[in-house]
């Protein structure tokens, strides 16, 4: 066996034939009826192609995707890279009063929070402000289009939850809100926080006999209300009697999320505000461009790399589709953190500009033209937000390996590889692979969607190399744990192995 796999993977490196599966992947795939066709494998040290199993097929890839965006995002945009949010003045402070508008605008700041946005406000108390005589602005139009949610269809059942929330350049809190529901044998009382100005939250929920584990069962998708200036968000569906859970929901409009948040805010902090609050012009100055319009106050991210780890560890899709649309928008500024780029304009047939290119589309030419760089063969590859939280992405092993060996190469190797989960240890891969040698010693980004289940990183094997590992599972039978256990015996296999793994002079 062991001569017929060295044989197989030296025709594999030479591209004349495809290797066949290590044993024990093989009898993973043979216990859940999945066959050995619905498999890519991707295995390197070095240079050298140690295994290869349908290499070169495009296949959906989940959230191993995030290893594309976030390995060009780390040498594109540098470990320097912070967004940053800017909050600005049209006009002077006079006795306390600001005699103009405000405008807060976003930058892909992805540690824009309740927290951030009141520091903000403080840096304006400070400052002499105590009443905001204009209305305040919102701009959004780093990203093109402004609001891509807008109009898109949900991708599952489960619109409100956090890992499906849509991003844009000024999202405050994701649009979160963190709502406690407690219930005892009679009564489900529900209450959230963030406090939004005129924001309450009720619980239509029918108290049912069940466990307190199992409340998701009854969960249905929430709404809210509307009468003139009060919302009220209900939920809906079954509550556990007995029981206390709290759950961050994505419901409100994000317009009026921010709007209420900033009132309740500011007038905690003893400011006044009767204007409106609204969407900026397009093509709202910046401070270098009009000396009415000063920034008085602004909030930058936490840098690239502490950035990445969220992302990768713990799969945020959002985190992940915000910086992906940053490569579209954004370059790193040593002084700043980042700011824009200039937008690349759209022509009609007859030479005008029609509009300015999408962000989404502009940083798919950034991913293609980094992997033409690295000789990376594009071909097959689909891009769509950039997080794996598609049904149209794909990847094909062979390019996710180059991906992981030019991160492998790079000057931030060492900030890419803390990114991503250790097996046994943290992140997506905390609970698996306890009893592999790979335990404390695989960094693996793990991808899982109906139908999908993909590895890809690196495994240290039984002579102490360091071997990248790509493993894709595309079939209707991955789910219940079957996919996973044809990757994680993938990762163990190498793990415990080093002989298996030599490339024949």
């Amino acid at each position: 066996m062991l001569k017929r796999l060295v044989l197989s993977t030296l025709l594999a490196a030479c591209g004349l034939v495809r290797a066949e599966l290590p044993e024990p992947v093989a009898k993973a795939a043979a216990a859940h009826g999945i066959p050995e066709d619905a498999i890519g494998l991707m295995l390197m040290r070095g240079n050298s192609v140690l295994l290869s199993h349908h290499p070169e097929r495009a296949m959906a890839p989940a959230s191993v995707m995030k290893i594309a965006t976030t390995v060009v995002a780390l040498e594109q945009l540098g470990p320097v890279f912070r967004g940053r949010t800017e909050l600005l003045g049209s006009g002077e402070v006079v006795d306390g009063v600001l005699q103009g508008d405000l405008l807060l605008r976003g930058g892909a700041d992805m540690d824009f929070n309740e927290d951030a946005l009141v520091h903000m406000l403080e840096k304006l108390r400070l400052k002499g402000v105590r009443r905001i005589r204009g209305d305040l602005l919102l701009d959004r139009q780093l990203f093109q289009p402004a609001r891509m949610d807008v109009g898109l269809p949900p991708f599952d059942e489960s619109p409100e939850a956090y890992y499906n929330v849509i991003p844009d350049a000024l999202l405050l809190n994701n649009n979160m809100l963190q709502v406690e529901m407690v219930s005892d044998a009679r009564n489900v009382r529900a209450q959230a926080l963030p406090m939004l100005h005129k924001v309450a939250v009720r619980a239509d929920m029918k108290l049912v006999d069940a466990p307190c584990a199992r409340w998701e069962d009854g969960w249905r998708l929430p709404g809210y209300e509307r009468n003139g200036e009060q919302l009220t968000v209900v939920l809906r569906g079954t509550f556990p009697r007995n029981c206390s859970k709290t759950y961050a929901i994505n419901v409100l409009e994000r317009q009026d999320y921010l709007e209420r948040l900033f009132r309740a805010a500011w007038s905690r902090l003893g400011g006044e505000f009767s204007g409106e609050v609204r969407e900026a012009p397009a093509g709202a100055p910046a401070p270098a461009t009009t000396p009415a319009m000063r920034l008085l106050a602004e909030h930058v991210s936490r840098p690239l790399p502490e950035l990445l780890r969220d992302i990768n560890k713990w799969s945020d899709n959002g985190l992940a589709r915000t910086l992906y649309l940053s490569l579209g928008s954004l370059q790193a500024d040593a002084a700043l953190g980042s700011r824009p780029l200039e937008p690349l304009p759209v022509l009609g047939p007859d030479g005008s500009v029609v509009a300015p290119l999408p962000s989404a589309a502009r940083a798919e030419q950034a991913v293609r033209e980094w992997m033409r760089q690295h000789r990376i063969n594009d071909s097959g590859m689909v891009i769509d937000n950039g997080s794996g939280l598609s049904r149209t992405e794909r990847l094909s092993p062979e390019q996710l390996a180059g991906f992981l060996s030019a991160a492998q190469k790079s000057p931030w190797a060492p900030e890419f590889q803390a990114s991503l989960p250790i097996a046994a240890t943290d992140g997506t891969m905390r609970r698996r692979l306890r009893d592999s040698p790979a335990a404390a010693h695989a960094r693996i980004k793990t991808g899982t969607l109906n139908g999908v289940v993909a590895i890809a990183g690196y495994v240290t094997d039984a002579n102490g190399e360091q071997c990248i590992v790509v493993g894709m599972v595309n079939h209707e039978r991955t789910g219940n744990g079957a996919g996973r256990g044809i990757t994680d015996a993938l990762i163990d296999w190498v793990a415990r192995n080093a002989a298996a793994l030599k490339v024949l002079p």
